[in-house]
């Protein structure tokens, strides 16, 4: 490449601050609009859990299978869907798989019993998967490692941000739905949440751009300086990551970080899926708009988690810690509500919720700037697919576990509690990746002085 201290001043130059600016301010505001919809489309049935056993005769065993065979078709299909991805371009695919997703989850409306709800929540996991590998990769090619968290942070605030918009609308159209005479709440839920995704993928085949260099909004120079220093992270991620899909599968770092990510959907869809009805048993009320709103609480109070996470998690041995640390806060939160749901507790437990989700939101960024230092080409396809897809099993695992010890012991708060156990592992395992001495570590340091990359040249 170029001279000693040439990818350095690079990664300080203001015409790469410029361009990452104006590329944060063109992509992510629609990136966090599609994860929104993805992600209240994918939890809003936790509002109509009690409304499909009583109107359609579902169990509590079938809902939990349900709720969790998503992940397992999400599983299945994910790295295909993104290699499909890299062929057809980022535009594109996120747009399918955002109108596919939509359409199937407006069909939810029509759902008549065990078997339509357990097909339908298959077809959404299928249409739904490599929305969020995909967009992990789609950042990794826009923007330098350094600033890859604080755009994971903003990208993860869709989460807070679908569930604190979208738990008050969920329970307000349930609330709408059940005062007329043609449909039922949780049909009008899911009818009209659905079409919002269809509405999102539209406006993103219009809005994202597949790469820098076919981005009209940046000026010659912006392409140029971002194209070389992605082209630098390149460099250090092939001396170190494994080169296409299938050494990707047999590395042992990305089955590594694929058990970190397990243990974090265990707790975020343990506490997810369950949320309303356990917002409701504390209140003593029914599923409608105040216990949506009561539900939104947690959500608000993550953004300012994300917020903070990504503002500050710069190095990586900062990332490292606070990875652990709100791994550890996430467990013991989860078992705290746990405990003041068993004894009557409401307010307490509520509390120990809303800081069980701005610990787990906090997690997101940082476990995924980890993968994405080291991957790259079809092996960032494959590696990251893995990791989310096979993370995700957590998803099914979660209420499944819950139900089975809810069903075994009569006692809710023992299934509640048996989802804060993992994320004590979690966090052990986050602090074994000081082990991973990666060339890309030095891409992560944020006030490290220059070092010298593979080639020669030099960076900081």
């Amino acid at each position: 490449m170029s001279d000693a201290g040439t990818a350095h001043d690079r990664l300080h130059s203001p015409v790469l601050a410029s361009a990452v600016s104006k590329a944060s301010r063109r992509l992510m505001p629609m990136i966090v609009i599609l994860y929104v919809v993805a992600f209240l489309d994918r939890t809003n049935v936790g509002f109509a859990e009690q409304a499909l056993e009583v109107d359609r005769g579902i169990s509590a065993a079938a809902y939990a299978f349900g709720a969790g065979v998503f992940f397992v078709a999400y599983a299945i299909f994910e790295i295909p869907s993104n290699l499909l991805l890299q062929r057809f371009g980022a535009k594109a695919w996120l747009a399918r798989i955002a109108i596919t997703w939509g359409l199937v989850s407006a069909c939810f409306a029509f759902v008549q019993g065990e078997t339509s709800f357990i097909v339908l929540r298959c077809l959404l996991g299928i249409t739904e998967a490599g929305l969020f590998p995909g967009i992990i990769m789609f950042l990794a090619e826009w923007f330098p490692n350094r600033e890859r968290v604080r755009m994971f942070a903003i990208f993860y605030l869709a989460q807070p941000f679908s569930q604190m918009i979208g738990s008050p609308l969920s329970g307000a159209l349930i609330s709408i739905g059940n005062r007329t005479d043609w449909v039922t709440g949780w049909q009008m839920m899911f009818a009209v949440e659905g079409l919002l995704a269809v509405v999102a993928g539209i406006a993103a085949f219009f809005f994202l751009v597949n790469s820098p260099q076919e981005a009209t909004f940046l000026d010659e120079d912006e392409k140029r300086v971002l194209r070389d220093v992605m082209t630098d992270e390149n460099v250090v991620k092939d001396v170190d990551g494994p080169s296409g899909v299938w050494a990707a599968m047999r590395s042992g770092k990305v089955w590594y970080f694929t058990a970190i990510y397990f243990c974090l959907q265990i707790a975020v869809y343990g506490v997810t899926f369950f949320l309303p009805s356990q917002v409701s048993g504390l209140l003593g009320q029914d599923v409608g708009w105040q216990v949506g709103l009561v539900t939104a609480i947690p959500w608000f109070v993550g953004i300012f988690s994300c917020y903070y996470v990504g503002k500050h998690a710069v190095t990586v041995a900062r990332r490292r810690t606070w990875g652990a640390v709100l791994f550890v806060t996430t467990g013991v939160f989860i078992l705290g509500s746990a405990w003041a749901g068993a004894n009557g507790f409401a307010l307490v437990g509520i509390v120990f919720i809303t800081l069980a989700v701005a610990s787990f939101l906090g997690i997101g960024p940082i476990t995924w700037s980890y993968p994405t230092a080291f991957l790259s080409g079809t092996a960032a396809a494959a590696g990251i697919g893995l990791v989310n897809s096979l993370g995700n099993l957590g998803g099914f695992v979660a209420p499944n576990l819950r139900a089975w010890i809810v069903g075994a012991t009569g006692s809710d708060a023992l299934g509640v509690a048996a989802l804060g156990v993992l994320p004590f592992l979690a966090a052990v395992l986050m602090l074994g990746t000081a082990r991973f001495r990666l060339s890309a570590d030095t891409l992560l340091q944020a006030d490290q002085a220059p070092q010298e990359l593979p080639d020669g040249s030099a960076t900081r």
